[in-house]
């Protein structure tokens, strides 16, 4: 069985999207969303699909950041492979279906889904080449809908507990794990990032925090600088 863990924080405007594209998904899995004490009615939406979502469905509350909240869900998970989805992600629909075909290979420990950002900008287009361009050399990041087999999350540790590149950090051991594989059809992922802030500081943010990052800078201290983006300015 797969489980599928969403962390949320503040994200009422898109998790509903999420749920009901999950509810039409066919496969063996389970969902838990493990919210982040949010301030919005993220909660609520969870509560109100319980009871006729058509696969077990949990809503887990905790404290940030979300490192800490996928380990805790990743405890409480039942299925032997964990999926990490976003809440403002679009899953294909043979999404969870091609995923159990690709750890029918007891050698893939891992992996992700190819990205395609849903604006129809030209920065759109770009982030979704790049990000293609990138997996070639064993670098993606959470909202591309990171993918591992529980005795292999374990092994590693689970994610690193900072706030920030928390899910860079664990791709990287990951991928020294073993073979990894790239998921089509593409997982559609908001823009919401760079319609918020800007493409060009957006991009420099990103490009500078990781470069800081893997130079040896406290993820604690470069977390200041990429605070949440959520829809209608929820912070």
């Amino acid at each position: 069985m797969v489980s599928v863990i969403i962390p949320t924080y503040n994200e009422a405007s898109c998790l509903g999207h999420l749920l009901a594209c999950l509810a039409q998904s066919h496969g063996d899995f389970e969902v838990l969303v493990t919210d982040g004490e949010s301030t919005d009615n993220t909660a609520g939406i969870v509560t109100g699909w319980v009871g006729h979502f058509p696969h077990p469905l949990r809503l887990l509350v905790g404290s940030r950041p979300r490192a800490l909240q996928l380990n805790r869900a990743a405890e409480r998970a039942r299925g032997d492979v964990l999926l990490f989805l976003h809440a403002d992600v679009d899953l294909p629909d043979r999404g969870l279906l091609n995923l159990e075909t690709a750890l029918k290979d007891s050698e893939v420990v891992g992996g992700n889904f190819r990205v395609r950002f849903n604006g129809t900008s030209s920065a759109d287009r770009l982030f979704s080449t790049v990000y293609h361009l990138r997996r070639r050399f064993g670098v993606y990041y959470g909202d591309s809908g990171i993918f591992v087999r529980r005795r292999t999350f374990e092994q590693l540790g689970g994610f690193k507990p900072i706030p920030i590149m928390e899910d860079y950090e664990f791709v990287r051991c990951l991928e020294r794990a073993g073979r990894t594989t790239c998921l089509e059809p593409e997982l559609q992922v908001s823009d919401r990032r760079w319609r918020e802030q800007g493409v060009w500081s957006a991009v420099a943010r990103w490009v500078w925090i990781e470069t800081l990052f893997c130079l040896g800078f406290s993820p604690h201290r470069l977390a200041r600088f990429y605070g949440p983006v959520r829809e209608n300015s929820h912070a």
